[in-house]
């Protein structure tokens, strides 16, 4: 099924699930509104699955890695290389997010759509488009056949986990020099001044933040996007992770699953998403807000409240699996606690 086709089966999120889960939790034992965001979170997982009794496990983190041939120019405080060898980690089992879905009781994924190397590891998942991106600062970093092609890879790879069961997936990203890519996307898609949306990533200087800054002024002039086209946008200046990420947004929307979103790169991706489709946006459960100064600005484009604010900046989707519990926390409310009538509790304790 192609992009178009499965946008058009985005519907909005169920109004009708939301209002009865919003009167089931009323029911429960316990003071109205007591619960706060886990409340909220209910309610949103029922709009999004059309149930009152919401399940979200089996949850999956897909973490698309990919190059960014950007990272000619400096931008990063890795090289390049960084991106095959954390790959070699994921599937060994070593990294942050494999650490963190154990923790989760999670299930990951990593998929390489696009990293330059030759990678033959068990259990990775092989979909490379090309060997990484070209540079932005001198030209487009694919063809648009390219961005959409990756975009398909996450849609396929999306729909593989929902026909082996998950109920809910999760965003995580691997790739030297994304932030940059990330940025340069938002920055149109946003209409936001380059400056205010570029961090220090994984660790840069303040000078190599001022080249980064110019760097993407340069790809912007050089590229000359259109604002109103995503994928032209994805395309001149974007990453292939990145438009693997759209990919998975999309068609989890369309199969009416939640998304949790984990950092700034996979926020843009879901920003791009609902600029395709603004229902896509409904779908997505926010995990955190990085330091990334340029995550707070896609997160308010996107009306994503987040969950966590634990300064972290490493990406990977080790957000999205830290908020994981608590998701499955509003999830378990729902379907688990006893309400006045149940537990022969008198009703009057709502008003406390």
């Amino acid at each position: 099924m192609g992009i178009f086709e499965v946008v058009e089966r985005i519907q909005g999120v169920d109004v009708a699930a939301q209002k009865a889960m919003a009167e089931h939790l009323n029911c429960l034992t316990k003071p109205l509104g007591s619960l706060g965001r886990l409340e909220e979170l209910a309610i949103q997982l029922a709009g999004i699955t059309g149930s009152t009794s919401p399940v979200i496990d089996p949850a999956v983190v897909i973490v698309m890695a990919a190059d960014h041939g950007v990272t000619a120019e400096g931008v990063s405080a890795f090289p390049a290389e960084v991106t095959a060898q954390m790959v070699n980690n994921f599937i060994t089992g070593g990294a942050a997010i494999n650490v963190l879905t154990r923790v989760a009781q999670a299930s990951v994924k990593i998929v390489d759509i696009g990293v330059n190397a030759d990678l033959e590891l068990p259990g990775l998942i092989s979909r490379k488009i090309r060997r990484g991106t070209d540079n932005i600062a001198n030209g487009p970093a694919m063809t648009v056949e390219d961005a959409v092609a990756a975009m398909e890879v996450g849609m396929s790879t999306a729909s593989d986990a929902i026909d082996q069961g998950a109920k809910l997936l999760a965003l995580g990203e691997m790739g030297i020099g994304n932030t940059t890519t990330s940025s340069a996307v938002l920055a149109i898609l946003g209409q936001v001044p380059v400056e205010q949306v570029v961090g220090f990533g994984t660790g840069i200087d303040s000078s190599t933040k001022k080249r980064k800054i110019a760097v993407i002024q340069k790809a912007i002039a050089v590229n000359r996007p259109d604002p109103l086209d995503p994928l032209d946008i994805l395309a001149k200046v974007g990453g292939l992770e990145i438009a693997g990420l759209v990919g998975i947004v999309l068609q989890a929307a369309a199969a009416r699953i939640p998304v949790l979103v984990d950092g700034f790169i996979s926020a843009v991706a879901a920003l791009v998403a609902a600029k395709m489709t603004p229902l896509a946006a409904q779908y997505l459960i926010g995990s955190h807000e990085s330091v990334e100064p340029g995550h707070r600005i896609v997160n308010n484009l996107l009306a994503i409240q987040p969950i966590l604010q634990m300064n972290l900046r490493l990406g990977e989707g080790s957000g999205a699996a830290l908020a994981l519990p608590i998701v499955r926390a509003a999830s378990c409310i729902a379907r688990e606690m006893a309400t006045f009538a149940q537990a022969n509790v008198a009703d009057s304790l709502k008003k406390l």
